[in-house]
């Protein structure tokens, strides 16, 4: 690898100070080679918490851009991503979510799973940080799927189809191909999209061979599937960018599953409308 690599990681959040400070804590806590030069950009969006400040204060080399509340993550990563390349040309992006907490190996692993990719395939690859649900814990929470489920570490290189977004180191070749994450989603999905997109363009995605990162596993049955919940507020959820999102969800399926969109609409719709019939009916 060359010398003075230079890497921008990116970052949104709103309304999770104490949380936005531990993850940048252990980012600039992990081990970082000699001739690599590490800068930050997070997005801070409209954040009433304090957290703006409380990042100034702890971490003034950290490139804070504003957003206004509506930008949730994925068009809040778009603004960070765009605002890091516009202002220098980096050789990687490192994605990472504000609830996760990095190893202190964590960056050292994702370019040596890197470099073992690049002189195996010849070619750069998305490296997608394996996630346990809590420090030593080994149980997987975020990282690379596939159809099969997701892609548990085992000491080796594994490719994956689908990634979680919570770390993923991109290199320069797969932005200048790519480009930024899409604009057609708000807060969920632009992580899945990207990695789909990827594998279209001949692009592999490997996930690290050690968990690299602790976040908690979102295990809460989310409200517009949720049969305690009442109808209207399901009705809501589904529709919302923190929900299912339909209208997006429809357009992210009809993108990488063609006609079948129409199945998975159903689908949603049947979950809910009629969240207890459609499990006992899914478990048959």
């Amino acid at each position: 690898m060359e010398s003075n690599v230079k890497i921008a990681a990116l970052l949104t959040c709103h309304n999770r100070r104490e949380k936005t400070r531990l993850c940048l804590e252990a980012l600039f806590r992990a081990v970082l080679r000699l001739d690599h030069k590490l800068d930050v950009y997070l997005v801070d969006d409209g954040s009433t918490d304090g957290t703006g400040e409380t990042v100034a204060q702890f971490f003034p080399e950290v490139n804070v851009i504003q957003g206004d509340g509506s930008l949730f993550w994925n068009q809040g990563m778009r603004l960070a991503w765009n605002t890091a390349s516009g202002k220098d040309d980096y050789d990687f992006y490192l994605w990472l979510n504000d609830d996760t907490i990095l190893n202190a190996f964590a960056l050292t692993e994702l370019f040596d799973c890197f470099q073992k990719v690049l002189e195996a395939d010849k070619q750069a690859a998305l490296i997608v940080g394996a996630c346990e649900s809590s420090e030593g814990s080994r149980e997987f929470s975020y990282g690379g799927r596939n159809d099969a489920g997701p892609v548990i570490p085992n000491g080796e290189l594994q490719t994956c189809k689908y990634i979680n977004g919570n770390v993923v180191l991109v290199p320069k070749a797969i932005f200048e191909k790519l480009g930024n994450l899409s604009n057609d989603y708000t807060h969920a999905m632009g992580d899945i999209d990207y990695g789909l997109r990827a594998g279209a363009s001949y692009f592999s995605c490997y996930s690290t061979t050690q968990y690299v990162a602790a976040c908690p596993r979102h295990n809460s049955v989310p409200d517009w599937k949720n049969p305690e919940v009442p109808l209207a507020r399901r009705w809501r959820s589904i529709h919302s960018p923190r929900g299912l999102n339909l209208k997006e969800y429809n357009r992210f399926r009809r993108k990488f599953w063609g006609h079948l969109w129409i199945k998975y609409a159903l689908q949603a719709y049947m979950k809910v409308l009629i969240p207890r019939i459609y499990s006992k009916i899914s478990r048959l």
